[in-house]
């Protein structure tokens, strides 16, 4: 059975950092793109990252980039987001989901499995 599941969110001051972790079970991580996303009550879902199933391949939403980075664990078969610099609007619930499509490229659309979220609070 895939699945997904997200840790590592809590409470930090604005310029701090918090390392996400995503946990997949049912299938191996490292042939899959992950993608990393959050929403925010009342805005639309925005992908933050996504790491490429076809080559590792990483790319970043505009508002992260810089201060977020993707990485996979195959041993652990977890996807790692670092988060550095965070500020007040990161505040959100964060989601990690998956096209489970071996060895596609990264895609914003199309994911069918998502994990539960872990939730990121930004404030002093």
């Amino acid at each position: 059975q895939v699945q997904l599941v997200e840790s590592g969110g809590g409470l930090v001051q604005p310029g701090g950092s918090l390392t996400l972790s995503c946990a997949a079970s049912g299938f191996a991580l490292d042939y899959y793109s992950i993608v990393w996303f959050r929403q925010v009550p009342g805005k639309e879902r925005e992908g933050v990252s996504c790491i490429s199933g076809e080559d590792g391949s990483t790319y970043y939403a505009d508002s992260v980039k810089g201060r977020f980075t993707i990485s996979r664990d195959k041993a652990k078969n977890t996807v790692s987001l670092q988060m550095n610099s965070l500020k007040a609007e990161d505040t959100t619930v964060y989601y990690c989901a998956t096209d489970l499509l071996a060895g596609a490229p990264c895609s914003w659309y199309g994911m069918r499995y998502w994990g539960k979220g872990t939730l990121v609070t930004v404030s002093s």
